[in-house]
């Protein structure tokens, strides 16, 4: 019985397989074959009609086709797919963009700079020993040239680009969409934010573009980039922002835009739009192992440019406010030792003397948390915001003093190039206020100077010999920290020989037995870190976190 099953079963799925090889070829052939009349359909068999029935046949499918058959073309009132075309946009902006050609006068003496190892009759050749002075080169000046970026924001001609495009230019050429050229002057230049402003006297009106505001993008949002790429003029490309607030080292108020829209080489200086039309980034950076764009670039963002330019166009050079104060990071030990909620704000660890803090308003120790009603999240905010605050204008600085907020009043100075070094005087600014070393003869006191150990430091009073032995300034006072044991908590810290104890928790120390005596008191208060004033042979200041466990 099993055995004619079987039997049965094979003659049914030897007629199946027979039945689909016969049919196969039928479609193909009717695709090939678009006159041929139609053939008469069978009516179809109730297991043909349900193809899940048990016994069903599926018919074969049908060969690939050679012949390419485009899909209909959709009806005109219908939306084309994809992402939204920026045709309109990108069209009303770029005769607003415009290149900059530099030549440079450069003496060439024939002894510069080699070029590398270029194997010969590469086609690269030809352009090394256009740029270095190998062997033959000719001696005499010689005429380099670079292309930029940038556009126009005032109808009467000024014009915006980057520091780094114009820089030590003798001649600047602004090339504009239609092909026309004219001469441009500098009108200044900002080299803290690589920003510059041009001026060309146009015979007509130009087209300009108006600043947008950058602080209200947010990542994610779509933006245009138009430049002269490699000398490409007038090309656009599209991306989002990546990120904001970058910090790439590029300057003391770095504060960049990152996209992803393609910048390479010859978009400096160049416009960044967002979709209304409106720069809200200057195209500056970008991070390319390769020359090309990888999708990093970076932009000014308008809330820092827009003030540099302003004041370019108006005086010539940028005017920034200054607070006149040395600070450093907050760390988790450092606001930890101070009773902070979390790391952030401005630790000022001293005060320049003839700045604008005159009358202590703000003290060494302080934490600035807060600027003209702008919150300092990290040290670095700190001199971008002040420098853009209005010189002579009284302003609220919100600190945090001895565990309390407070509000004091400050008018900040203004920046001049001649102290840009928060360390300008090298003196210490509380010397003058430091209470005098106590000279007292009796044992109790001669037993406080003498030298401690504690947390891995030798700590002894800063005697004459002791300050010329580590070459310690006249202003610098507190106690000599003399040797630091290698993997000591101090060590971990950065604290080295011939540096200085000045205060322990804001209290000033006179004596090696009162920096133990105060950590103590603190460890017992259920402090974890005990928050030191430490100043350098120099006098500089800075504060550091000894962990008390």
């Amino acid at each position: 019985m099993a055995q004619q099953v079987r039997s049965s079963w094979k003659r049914f799925a030897a007629g199946g397989i027979a039945l689909a090889v016969a049919v196969a070829p039928i479609p193909g052939w009717a695709q090939t074959q678009p006159d041929a009349p139609a053939p008469a359909q069978a009516p179809s068999t109730p297991s043909q009609s349900r193809p899940g029935a048990p016994g069903a046949m599926l018919p074969a499918p049908a060969p690939p086709s050679t012949s390419f058959n485009p899909p209909p073309s959709p009806p005109a009132n219908m939306t084309p797919g994809g992402p939204a075309s920026i045709a309109d946009l990108s069209e009303g902006l770029l005769d607003a963009v415009v290149n900059i050609s530099t030549s440079q006068s450069v003496k060439s003496s024939g002894n510069g700079p080699q070029p590398p190892q270029i194997q010969e009759g590469s086609p690269f050749q030809e352009f090394f020993d256009d740029f270095f002075d190998g062997e033959g080169g000719q001696r005499g000046n010689r005429k380099v040239s670079s292309l930029g970026s940038g556009f126009v924001i005032d109808p009467a001609g000024y014009v915006v680009t980057n520091n780094h495009v114009i820089e030590g230019a003798d001649d600047i050429e602004v090339v504009f969409a239609n092909g026309s050229k004219l001469k441009a002057t500098l009108i200044g230049t900002d080299t803290k934010t690589d920003l510059s402003v041009l001026k060309v006297e146009p015979k007509t009106p130009l087209k300009a573009v108006p600043f947008g505001n950058s602080h209200r993008m947010r990542i994610g949002d779509w933006v245009m980039a138009i430049g002269n790429p490699f000398g490409l003029g007038g090309s656009v490309t599209l991306g989002i922002i990546s990120a904001r607030g970058r910090n790439i080292n590029a300057g003391p108020y770095d504060n960049f835009i990152q996209t992803d829209a393609a910048i390479n080489k010859g978009n400096s200086g160049g416009p960044l739009f967002n979709m209304r039309g409106e720069v809200i980034g200057i195209n500056t950076a970008i991070i390319s192992p390769s020359g090309g764009s990888i999708g990093i670039g970076f932009a000014v963002p308008t809330e820092i440019a827009e003030n540099v330019v302003r004041q370019l166009i108006e005086f010539g050079e940028t005017r920034r406010g200054w607070l006149g104060v040395r600070i450093q990071p907050v760390t988790d030990e450092v606001s930890e030792s101070l009773g902070l909620d979390r790391a952030r704000g401005a630790l000022v660890s001293g005060i320049i003397n003839d700045g604008p803090i005159k009358n202590g308003e703000i003290k060494a120790g302080d934490v600035i948390v807060s600027f003209d009603g702008e919150p300092i999240n990290e040290m670095r905010d700190l001199p971008r915001i002040v420098a853009e605050s209005p010189v002579g204008k009284e302003v609220d600085v919100v600190i945090l003093r001895d565990g309390k907020q407070q509000t004091v009043k400050v008018t900040p100075g203004r920046l001049e190039d001649s102290v840009q070094s928060a360390d300008a005087d090298g003196e210490d600014p509380q010397a003058d206020d430091a209470p005098e070393t106590n000279d007292g003869s009796d044992q109790g006191a001669e037993q406080s100077k003498e030298p401690v150990k504690a947390y891995g430091m030798t700590i002894a009073v800063l005697d004459e010999e002791r300050r010329k032995s580590f070459d310690i300034a006249e202003s610098v006072e507190g106690v000599v920290v003399t040797e630091v044991a290698a993997g000591s908590l101090a060590a971990d810290k950065g604290v080295k020989p011939g540096e200085v104890i000045v205060e322990v928790a804001q209290d000033f120390v006179e004596q090696p037995s009162d920096v133990t005596s105060r950590m103590d008191a603190l460890k017992a208060e259920g402090r974890r870190n005990a928050h030191i004033m430490i100043a350098d042979k120099a006098g500089n200041l800075r504060f550091v976190a000894i962990p008390l466990d």
